[in-house]
């Protein structure tokens, strides 16, 4: 990726409606382009495969395969994404687990209208 692409982006929620709120603080930033969607784990790395995004934006509570199993899978099959955690628990036990994942960032949805943005792009440089 040179410093002229846009970091492109995939989002991984069950919730169609935070989906869509992510994608809401996304488009509009110079740089960044959302490329698709996923309602849970075997979506994203599906989605993964076949779009090849800059950075991987990750529920951890999702059906059919959990945000930590997806992030081990994408990170072993697409190496070249990078993962960024968001998720409503802020238990240490999770941010490690997460970590262990493969994941490189970790930001609790209380906390993303301010650090979203910067996450992604820092994620993107990797």
């Amino acid at each position: 990726m040179s410093k002229t692409d846009p970091v492109r982006v995939v989002i991984a929620d069950d919730s169609e409606l935070f989906c869509s709120a992510l994608e809401a603080i996304l488009e509009p930033e110079p740089g960044v382009v959302v490329l698709g969607l996923a309602a849970d784990g075997d979506e994203a790395l599906r989605l993964a495969q076949e779009l090849r995004p800059d950075v991987m934006l990750m529920d951890l509570s999702m059906p059919v395969t959990d945000g930590f199993v997806a992030t081990e899978r994408i990170r072993a099959e697409v190496p070249d994404t990078q993962v960024v955690v968001l998720t409503g628990s802020a238990d240490y036990g999770d941010v490690e687990r997460a970590r262990a994942a493969g994941a490189v960032g970790y930001v609790t949805k209380d906390r993303i209208a301010g650090e979203l943005v910067q996450a992604v792009r820092s994620a993107a440089r990797l």
